[in-house]
């Protein structure tokens, strides 16, 4: 069994500007129908990294957690749009559909997180980002393909965050 797996990708921040600048490196290389599941505790950093996700990916409205509102949409000039749902409030798969996420990921790339409590409404192909706070401004950032296209994605994000070409 290979130590290191080819699905994953760990990577340590030493500071929010890192985190945000790994969230802009895969911001850039997502499309439409793309789906990140995020999760991690309250201060791991996932606004931080959905902010550099954003502008990366070609928004530049203000991100904020959705977790009052359930579900932010951030434009981009080619009438793309990117979905951020906060699953937190949600009871199950069923209220994640009544928000209708086909059409959510027809207009663009999703961010979902506390994904696992909607996990089968979402597509199986998914990249998966486990936020970890480590102390003050460090945070462990554990990768995971599901499927074909995220792995795609994932071999990018590495070659960028790397500099591997």
């Amino acid at each position: 069994m290979p130590i290191l797996d080819p699905n994953a990708f760990e990577f340590f921040s030493r500071s929010p500007e890192q985190t945000r600048r790994v969230g802009m490196r895969l911001g850039a290389l997502l499309g439409r129908g793309d789906v990140l599941c995020l999760s991690g505790d309250l201060g791991a950093g996932k606004t931080t990294f959905v902010q550099g996700l954003a502008a990366g990916w070609g928004s530049t409205d203000a991100v904020t957690s959705p977790t009052f509102v359930l579900v932010n949409v951030y434009d981009r000039e080619d009438g793309q749009r990117l979905a951020h749902l906060d699953a937190y409030r949600l009871s199950g798969p069923a209220e994640a559909e009544a928000l209708d996420l086909d059409l959510l990921l027809e207009g663009g790339p999703l961010v979902a997180e506390w994904a696992p409590i909607i996990q089968a409404a979402l597509p199986e192909e998914t990249l998966e980002l486990q936020m970890e706070w480590v102390e003050e401004e460090h945070r462990q950032l554990n990768f995971k393909a599901h499927g074909a296209r995220p792995r795609q994605l994932l071999d990018s994000l590495q070659a960028a965050v790397m500099g591997v070409a």
